[in-house]
Order: structure tokens, then C-alpha cells, then sequence
């Protein structure tokens, strides 16, 4: 922190603060990233709380512990947070951004977490073809780099050099099913294929926008010749889930599942685990990682370049990425970025540590490999396929 003898008046303190802060991060080159040091994080302090505000979106409260997450930065710092279309896709959040360009009201996002496929769109480069077919048009940069405090124990493979984003956590592909409505429980792909299981799945999203429902048909296809290299195999298989019936078009949540209307969600672990937590038996609820095709998805965050609360937004980043925020993504059964490093250090929540799911073998696609089966799922699920699953 800041020494006594060089701290202002409270009012000057505040308006150099944030003077300072915004001046040092509100650049879009590389060149702009601010390194976060100690003194400068009492004054990122001071500009955020000045600013007052930070709005979120897409950030369900169930969704790797979230809920804690907000309710937390909001008691540590007594910012308020204003929580935009929660249920909201990774391409949605980008839409949002655009839309909002020039608007400093509570319709404009500070900050966004998306599916990795969605980084090349948000920096201006190109645009995967799941975003484009959303909006499209030229690419242009739609975020602002800032590294946090921790910049250097995130791995390298998992952060864009200039620090426009950085990867947050990862789950893994999963089976979400009611047992009161599912006698045999699906343990791997071809399970789903059955006749009993006609008329109960569903994906957690539609695969030509959500980065989770794109992930599912990916991973969908890997024993049947797919790979981090083939996507293609994933589309036939929904295709045949499709021709047996047991595919149902609508977008898979805790209440659908609840319901009946979805007894089987293909979803994160994270989420089955969370919906079987808050559920509490009521249906009873069990979460499956398939023995074949283990998929891991990592989300990544970023700062809006037009966020109308930039110092909150960058002071967000600094909580999630400290030892704090990411054992509480930990108790939301999300494997943090930062983990081998807190376990190294001794500061992991060794409790929540515990409570992660078998995922050996796992396989996480580069950010390439992401980019190039988008494009093939997005553009290929309306043919291939055939049917769709309609925005929430």
C-alpha cells in the first residue's frame, strides 16, 4: 500500500487516483498494459471506488460460484454491481459491447467471460465464424489490454502476450441427468444414442453461438474418429441423436432439467455440479464425465474498451486473479488458471480441491484449434443437423 507520508487529502487523493489509473490503462496497444504494483493498486482502489459501479454480464450465479464472486468484490469494496442478461452467451457479450459503444448507462458492459474461441473477434482480429454469423462485418478491437498483479503465474498458453485477455478457468464436458425421470444414467457418447434416453437430451446452449454447446458437439465426436484437429465427427453424431429423437431443441438449464423437459444436459462440470448442489435432491441428480472424449473448455476474461467504469473493471480483474477469487471459482468445481501455482504456494482451498471430479485425460484445444472447429460446427450444425435450438 501507499506510505502514509505520501498519501493525499482524501478528495485530491481520489481525483489523481483515478487521473492516474485510467490515463495508465485506458490505451488499446500493448504498450498501454499496466503492470500492477503495490502502490498502484491503492490507486486503483481509490478510482474504482470513486467510479462507483461495475457492470457484469452473463455471469449466472451458479455458473463456477459466481454468485459468491459478485456478493464478495461488493462487500470487500462496496462497489455496487449492476448484472446484465445473466443467462447471456459469450457472442451475446460481445454484441452487448457493440451495441453500447457509446453509451455509458447500465446497458453497457465493463466486463466480459467467454469461451476462448470468442478472443480473436473481442481483440479485432478475425472473427471466429460463430461470432461473425451473429454480427457480421469488419472485426474491430472491442477490448483494452490490462495485466493483473498475478500476470506472470498465469501460463503463458493461456494469455494473449499483450494482455488483452487471459485465461480465467477450465471445466469439462459432462452429463447432467434427473435419475428420478433416468433409470441408467449415460456414462459415455454413444450412450445417448439409445432409444430409452428418446426425447431427454439437450445441449446447454445453441451451437451456432455458445461456446459451451459448441464445445459439446465437439468433444461429441471424439470416438467417433474426431479429434482436437476434427470437429466434423461431432456434427454427424447430433445428427444421428437427431434421427433417433433423443435430441431435444431447446436450451438445457437447471429449471428445463428440473421440469423434465431436459432430463439429460450435456453441460460444464462446474454446472451439473452446481445445479446437483442447489438441487439438493429435489430431483436427485447425477453428474457423469464421459469415459471417452474428455473435453476440457477454458473461459477468458477481459476489459470492454468502452467500459464506462474502467477502474472498477480493472480492480474486478485484480480480485478474480488473486489467491481470494480464484479458490472461490475453486468451490464452484472450476480447476482456476491459476492453479498449480497456488498449489506450489499453499494457498489453495484444499477443501474444494477435494471435491473436483476424475477428469484424467482431458484434452484442452489452442486457441487455433478452437477458431478452426467453430467454424466448422457453426456453419455446418444448420445443414448437417438440420434443427434449431432457439435463443433463450
Amino acid at each position: 500500500m501507499l506510505s502514509t507520508h505520501r498519501k493525499l487529502t482524501r478528495v485530491a487523493g481520489l481525483v489523481f487516483a483515478a487521473a492516474f489509473v485510467f490515463a495508465a490503462c485506458s490505451g488499446t496497444g500493448a504498450g498501454a498494459s499496466l503492470r500492477t504494483s503495490a502502490g498502484d493498486m491503492a490507486a486503483l482502489e481509490a478510482a474504482a471506488k470513486a467510479e462507483g459501479n461495475l457492470t457484469t454480464i452473463a455471469l449466472p450465479h451458479d455458473w463456477c460460484n459466481y454468485g459468491e464472486m459478485l456478493t464478495s468484490f461488493t462487500t470487500k469494496y462496496g462497489i455496487k454491481i449492476n448484472e446484465l442478461n445473466p443467462a447471456g452467451s459469450s457472442g451475446q457479450e460481445l454484441d452487448a459491447i457493440k451495441a453500447n459503444k457509446g453509451n455509458t448507462g447500465p446497458q453497457a458492459p465493463d466486463v466480459i467471460d467467454v469461451g476462448l474461441g470468442f478472443a480473436p473477434q473481442a481483440k479485432g482480429q478475425e472473427p471466429t465464424a460463430a461470432a461473425s454469423a451473429q454480427t457480421p462485418g469488419p472485426a474491430e478491437p472491442l477490448i483494452t489490454p490490462y495485466k493483473v498483479a498475478t500476470w506472470d503465474t498465469i501460463p503463458a498458453s493461456a494469455k494473449d502476450a499483450d494482455g488483452y485477455w487471459y485465461g480465467d478457468y477450465y471445466g469439462v464436458m459432462a452429463f447432467e441427468t434427473d435419475t428420478s425421470k433416468v433409470k441408467n444414467v449415460p456414462k459415455d457418447w454413444a450412450d445417448l444414442l439409445k432409444p430409452e434416453y428418446k426425447g431427454q437430451v439437450a445441449l446447454s446452449g445453441n451451437p451456432t453461438k455458445s461456446n459451451q454447446a459448441i464445445s459439446a458437439v465437439w468433444a461429441s465426436g471424439f470416438p467417433g474418429g474426431g479429434s482436437l484437429d476434427n470437429a466434423a465427427p461431432g456434427l454427424d453424431f447430433f445428427k444421428k441423436l437427431q434421427d433417433a429423437g433423443n435430441f431435444v431443441p431447446v436450451i438445457a438449464s437447471k429449471s428445463t432439467l428440473a421440469s423434465g423437459e431436459t432430463p439429460i444436459k450435456i453441460t460444464w462440470t462446474y454446472n451439473g455440479l452446481a445445479d446437483k448442489d442447489s438441487l439438493a435432491g429435489n430431483p436427485a441428480v447425477e453428474v457423469a464425465v464421459p469415459t471417452s472424449g474428455r473435453f476440457g473448455g477454458m473461459y477468458i476474461q477481459a476489459v470492454s474498451k468502452y467500459a464506462p467504469h474502467p477502474n472498477a473493471a480493472r480492480l474486478w480483474m485484480e480480485y478474480l486473479y488473486s489467491d481470494a477469487g480464484q479458490n472461490i471459482w475453486l468451490k464452484g468445481y472450476c480447476n482456476p488458471i491459476r492453479y498449480e501455482d497456488m498449489v506450489a504456494k499453499g494457498t489453495v482451498d484444499t477443501a474444494a480441491q477435494a471435491k473436483l471430479p476424475d477428469t484424467k485425460g482431458v484434452v484442452l484445444p489452442t486457441l487455433d484449434q478452437i477458431t478452426k472447429a467453430t467454424g466448422v460446427i457453426t456453419k455446418g450444425w444448420p445443414t448437417v443437423v438440420g434443427v434449431t435450438v432457439p435463443d433463450k
